[in-house]
């Protein structure tokens, strides 16, 4: 029997798949010079024991009604038909909108969801919401660039132009003679992207530019952080001190003259009063490498010879995403650019600044020329909205003032938070008190693929379709691939396609005819199609018709070499291409920010101590970084991700000095913890690793062995027990996810099985 392939895309690759006697095989597609290894997390996950196979409603919220409930995560389930969950959803949504208004409605679903541009959960679910009620309460930003997507608009310009739209790899591989990065330039980082990502060419590049001679330098506490193919060198710091490195670094260029002063008066503004800064006239405190060493444990004649490194050199400053996912995270992001402007770089080929270079498949890649467009989702008649990590905040404390970019707004009241696509319980920090805050709504509606921690928490389940079990297109602006995304194989169970879900309760709402415009999912891919194939025709590009390229599978388009355009421009003329900041100019000092008047972000950047620092009772740093075995928290329960944990539990990596002194070895279990909660977790032990240092990635299933608990203990691994649920700072109010502090010790007896992929207890009626 002949078995077809079929194309199809995610966020970590471009594939085909076969599936053959209930057996998957997937295949990476053939231009793809590196694929990922997450491509197998698809090999067992079609009908996994966790797949959600039936609409569930929380047995509590049936039996008493919506309101807040302390047992939701700890509750039994009912399946239900689908009509009878219409019909509880619909309802549901039109009381609370009547009695309250679509201002006590939060449309949830920030996460990946599927790489496909049309099933894209969180447009699905803002259009339904904008469509039948008028709005919703909204958050903006996001977990992994809260900080910066704030700052750097005040400082140079839109983040996505100075990070999807940054100097390319392949400009960097010919002409950058140093790449100095703080955080690093991990490949399982860059190995995902939004939208999908078909030729990963990160590793190449390194390649190629340390065989002509680039020096790389990785700042980070962990060696993992550069790969090897850039045969880098590996400065260990202390986790978030990387702000006073670089007031460092900028005082010995200063004071040695090897700054670019020609270039920091034409294109900056307020460089004099950083420099009052860095020689103590504000404080009498100098920033010298001896006062920085003290701080993040690189010794001060190391950071002097760094600094005559980088004098009188092509240099790329990267600014890694972990830097500002933490207290103060705005303050490394800005001294980053600040650096790369005394040095002079900024607008050069193969110079400049990078933020987030290498923390996604996106930055460093070139641009298409004509893009797929995305699915319109309409008018959001509601004006508030929170900055995503607030989420906790905003349903514990409704009504109570925040700041937010020189504004003062209100928390607002919400009854209904509608999720689909996403999964809060893995981004989010602290998860007891997020627990507590889900608590407080009256009900909670989730779409899911299968029993995450957040469906768990969910009073209506509404089970989702994978990608493999519909139809798609995938493609990013920045990916010169795109691919038809042909269904492998049936939905598993009932589950459904968000936009059949959305389409019949939008019928039951009396809005079909505005949410669906009268089109099939099909009929929208066409539109959609056929909107980007009359926008390259506008350009004498030429590309198949619909039914041509479904059958064909993928095609490419056209690129535009323009990355680093918006500083290049500057530099060319900067009367005639200034930048969108109030002066026209990198802004080392902004008197914008300096008038918000928040002392945690004053008005040029400085270096603040955490509150976050190791003491008797927590005396390592944790690093809760990305993992390297899935996409965030998806597919954990995928072949590649679980052949990756060791007794089931994830792995958490220490320095030999730090194990010894506590009698763990390889392979033992060990519990993590501090005054939040606790988890256990699987040990490897590596000297690339800093000593005083801990990393356990985030992405593990949370798995609390009492739900209930105040102070939970995660079986499986999740480091959010741990993390702490604050801003980064007043004016961006970004995550602090990425450092804690904690302890750690070998756990002693029999340590409890986890139950992450085990689904609660369904009654049938």
């Amino acid at each position: 029997m002949t078995v077809k392939s079929t194309t199809h895309s995610s966020h970590w690759g471009a594939f085909t798949a076969v599936l053959h006697d209930d057996k998957l095989v997937v295949t990476p597609f053939a231009g793809d010079p590196d694929p990922s290894p997450i491509l197998k997390n698809f090999e067992n996950a079609l009908d996994h024991k966790v797949r959600i196979a039936t609409p569930m409603v929380r047995r509590g919220w049936l039996e008493n009604g919506p309101g807040p409930d302390d047992r939701r995560g700890d509750d039994e389930y009912i399946a239900i038909s689908w009509e009878e969950a219409y019909a509880l959803a619909s309802g549901e949504l039109s009381r609370i909108a009547e009695a309250h208004g679509p201002e006590s409605v939060f449309g949830g679903s920030y996460g990946w969801s599927s790489a496909g541009r049309f099933h894209h959960a969180q447009s699905q679910v803002h259009r339904f919401l904008n469509t039948t009620i008028g709005g919703y309460v909204r958050s903006v930003n996001s977990y992994s660039s809260g900080a910066a997507s704030v700052i750097l608009p005040h400082i140079v310009g839109d983040m996505n132009e100075i990070a999807r739209r940054g100097v390319s790899w392949e400009e960097i591989s010919e002409h950058t003679e140093v790449l100095l990065s703080f955080g690093g330039l991990a490949l399982k980082n860059s190995q995902v992207a939004s939208g999908g990502l078909s030729e990963h060419t990160e590793r190449g590049f390194i390649d190629k530019a340390a065989r002509r001679g680039t020096k790389f330098i990785s700042v980070s506490p962990l060696e993992s952080d550069m790969p090897d193919e850039a045969n880098g060198e590996w400065l260990p710091i202390h986790p978030g001190t990387d702000a006073a490195l670089i007031l460092a670094l900028l005082h010995v260029l200063k004071a040695n003259q090897w700054t670019d002063e020609d270039f920091l008066a034409r294109y900056c503004v307020g460089w004099d009063k950083l420099v009052a800064y860095l020689c103590g006239a504000e404080d009498g405190q100098v920033r010298d490498a001896q006062w920085a060493s003290e701080i993040c444990g690189i010794s001060a004649a190391r950071i002097e010879t760094l600094a005559a490194e980088l004098h009188g050199k092509r240099v790329m400053i990267s600014v890694a995403h972990a830097l500002q996912r933490a207290e103060h995270g705005e303050q490394p992001v800005w001294l980053g650019l600040v650096l790369s402007a005394a040095l002079g770089q900024p607008g050069l080929p193969g110079g400049g600044y990078g933020y987030a270079l290498g923390a996604l498949g996106h930055y460093g890649k070139h641009h298409n020329q004509v893009s797929f467009p995305a699915l319109p989702q309409g008018k959001n008649g509601v004006k508030d909205f929170i900055p995503v990590a607030r989420i906790s905040d905003m349903l514990l404390n409704p009504g109570e003032e925040f700041r937010y970019n020189g504004q003062t707004l209100r928390y607002p009241h919400i009854k209904l938070a509608w999720w689909a696509g996403g999964n809060p319980f893995h981004h989010h920090q602290d998860l007891a008190r997020l627990r507590r805050a889900f608590n407080q709504l009256d009900t909670l509606i989730v779409h899911e693929v299968a029993w995450t921690a957040t469906a768990r928490h969910a009073d209506i389940v509404l089970p989702a379709t994978m990608t493999l079990e519909r139809e798609d297109v995938g493609g990013a602006p920045t990916d010169r691939h795109l691919f038809a995304m042909q269904p492998v194989a049936k939905p598993f169970g009932e589950a459904k396609d968000d936009y059949s879900i959305f389409a019949e309760l939008a019928k039951r709402l009396g809005r079909e005819q505005v949410f669906t415009e009268g089109r099939t999912a099909r009929e929208w891919l066409q539109h959609l199609y056929h909107q980007m194939q009359e926008k390259c025709e506008q350009q004498n590009i030429s590309v198949p018709n619909f039914e041509q390229f479904w059958e064909i599978g993928h095609l490419q388009l056209p690129q535009l070499k323009d990355g680093g355009r918006l500083l290049r421009n500057l530099r060319n003329d900067p009367d005639k291409h200034p930048l969108p900041t109030p002066s026209g100019k990198i802004e080392i000092f902004s008197q914008t920010i300096a008038d918000f008047n928040d002392m945690d972000c004053p008005g040029h950047p400085v270096w603040l101590e955490p509150t976050q620092k190791p003491d008797s009772q927590n005396p390592l740093y944790l690093i809760a970084n990305q993992p390297a075995t899935k996409l965030h928290s998806q597919l954990d329960y995928g072949k590649h991700s679980v052949s990756q944990k060791l007794d089931g539990r994830e792995i958490c990596r220490l320095h030999p000095h730090d194990a010894l002194s506590r009698g763990i070895k390889v392979g033992d279990t060990v519990i993590i913890s501090n005054l939040r909660g606790a988890v256990l977790a699987s040990v490897e032990i590596s000297e690339q690793i800093m000593p005083g240092v801990i990393q356990l990635p985030t992405g593990a299933w949370y798995d609390p062995q009492d739900a209930r608990a105040p102070v939970p203990l995660c079986r499986h691994g999740n480091p959010n027990v741990l993390t702490l649920d604050v801003g980064t700072s007043s004016l961006a109010q970004g995550c602090c996810g990425q450092i804690t502090t904690v302890d750690i010790a070998r756990y002693e007896g029999t340590a409890p099985a986890v139950q992450a992929f085990e689904p609660p207890v369904v009654l049938y009626r």
